[in-house]
């Protein structure tokens, strides 16, 4: 009796018509020299049956074919390659006669600001490091255009590297590549970030930008989705919980809604002191302290709040709820209470009403003014702390309303300028790209107050309505146009004089900047 109990029976199809249809082919192809990918397109040219990568190296395989060694370009197909763009290298940038179109053309209405801002003087005086190829003000200027740009990310630039426009506002014969505005920030210490800081703020209060009498403090959170086990956990609102994040601090101007003050270099249990390490560099830079603050509960401590007290520096803060105060103010009588009526003419609670008392704090040396405020469109009271005893009720609470000025600005640094696009795992690193927001947003808002209608619009709005445009660039002996078309919001540019007129750009060796419409 046969057994075949043990006998090896194929499994499988044991036919593969796809593959036998064009095997001679491949073999024919692969005779020629022709790497798999090769094969695989000119199977696609020729109309034959189309076989992925994998299946074709397996016919090669089954004919004993070994895989090719690696070719030399003249060894391979003529047919289209990706183009490699030119190294960024400042002595080989041209201003030769010529014309092209660029898909950044409303960049070119951001340059008059950064020649008024002379922000490669303020680079070369707090010592940014550079090279030959790209020097410190074309590297800090390059990684400022991809924020005015609202990029996200640094690797974003290689979305721009043929765009001829974008290299030529940066003054350089190419935009410099991600490797190198990743390594960039490495080289920046906290020192010099300030030092440009304190330089740039003083530009924008020569300009009349900033006007100092009162500033908007807060903290940001931004989180990071990594393992690295040295970044350090902080309480981030937008997900209610605490995690990975790099913490930083902002200060801006009350009135210029101006960014004036940034760190993104704190350790966890040291950032309830930024408030007073912001009032040594206030007092450092300028000469004088500054006057008055306005912050939320979570920013500093009682025992700091008394050390600028005695600074002389007037606060308004927010305080913490606690049961016990909560059960204090639902059992204040209605005697007690006061009506405010408010001078906001768009404000839906203008009346609200207010115990006006006086408390002593743990922490805290003498007393501090407590405001109890209700019917201010709150389910639970808003309790405000000041050491401002003389000031009427009115304003003190006008003016604590008006720190969500620094809510919207963090906003916008968020939406457009992408914040919470953690550049690096490394605080430092981090610092230097808080400080391109700075820059970025101050510009912005400097551009957004000669624009009649828009003096308090956002970044990501003048963007979308007035620079989000191609444009033809035109290179001649003796300047530069930029004709951008025609759009809907164009009155506005020629109103603010961003239209017609000639400004000399230093990183071009003189030449001019005219910018025209169709």
């Amino acid at each position: 009796m046969d057994r075949d109990f043990f006998r090896d029976v194929p499994h499988g199809p044991q036919v593969q018509p796809r593959k036998d249809a064009v095997r001679e082919r491949i073999v024919a192809l692969r005779k020629r020299n022709l790497s798999v990918y090769d094969i695989r397109d000119e199977l696609e040219r020729s109309g034959k049956e189309r076989l992925s990568a994998t299946a074709i190296q397996e016919v090669l395989r089954e004919e004993g074919f070994a895989r090719l060694p690696r070719r030399a370009d003249d060894e391979r197909p003529d047919r289209p390659r990706p183009a490699a763009d030119a190294i960024a290298d400042v002595r080989l940038f041209s201003l030769a006669e010529r014309s092209f179109t660029t898909h950044a053309g409303g960049l070119f209405l951001l340059l008059p600001l950064l020649v008024r801002m002379d922000l490669d003087g303020l680079v070369a005086r707090c010592g940014f490091p550079g090279t030959t190829m790209i020097p410190a003000a074309h590297a800090v200027r390059s990684g400022l255009l991809l924020k005015l740009l609202g990029k996200s990310r640094r690797s974003h630039v290689m979305d721009l590297v043929f765009d001829e426009g974008v290299s030529l506002a940066a003054g350089l014969n190419a935009i410099p590549k991600t490797t190198f505005m990743w390594q960039y920030s490495s080289r920046l210490g906290r020192k010099a970030i300030t030092r440009f800081l304190g330089a740039w703020i003083e530009a924008l209060r020569q300009q009349k930008l900033v006007d100092a009498s009162s500033f908007n403090l807060d903290f940001h959170s931004i989180s990071y989705f990594g393992e690295d086990p040295f970044v350090q956990k902080h309480y981030v609102p937008r997900r209610s919980q605490r995690r990975k994040a790099v913490l930083t601090f902002f200060a801006q101007d009350a009135d210029g809604q101006v960014f004036c003050y940034s760190n993104a270099d704190l350790r966890k249990g040291a950032e309830a002191d930024e408030v007073l390490r912001f009032v040594e560099f206030w007092e450092k830079q300028y000469g004088e302290r500054p006057r008055h603050l306005v912050f939320d509960s979570k920013l500093t401590t009682y025992a700091n709040l008394s050390k600028l007290n005695k600074l002389g520096i007037t606060f308004i803060t927010l305080r913490r709820r606690s049961a016990a105060l909560n059960a204090e103010v639902a059992t204040m009588p209605r005697s007690a209470w006061q009506t405010v009526h408010l001078k906001v003419p768009h404000r839906k609670f203008k009346t609200p009403r207010v115990v006006d008392q006086r408390v002593t704090l743990t922490g805290y040396d003498g007393q501090l003014r407590q405001l109890l405020i209700r019917d201010l469109g709150h389910d639970a009271p808003t309790i405000l702390l000041t050491n401002d005893t003389t000031a009427k009720l009115a304003p003190i609470i006008t003016r604590y309303a008006q720190r969500m000025l620094i809510e919207n600005g963090l906003s916008d640094a968020v939406g457009f300028f992408h914040l919470d696009a953690l550049s690096s795992a490394v605080a430092l690193n981090v610092d230097f790209d808080v400080l391109l927001t700075v820059v970025g947003s101050a510009i912005y808002r400097m551009l957004a107050k000669s624009l009649h209608g828009y003096e308090h619009a956002q970044a990501r709005q003048v963007f979308r309505r007035f620079l989000d445009t191609s444009a033809r660039v035109s290179v001649s002996a003796k300047e530069v146009t930029v004709t951008l078309p025609r759009r809907a919001h164009n009155p506005l540019l020629i109103d603010a004089g961003l239209i017609g007129g000639t400004t000399p750009i230093p990183w071009w060796h003189g030449r001019s900047l005219r910018v025209e419409i169709v």
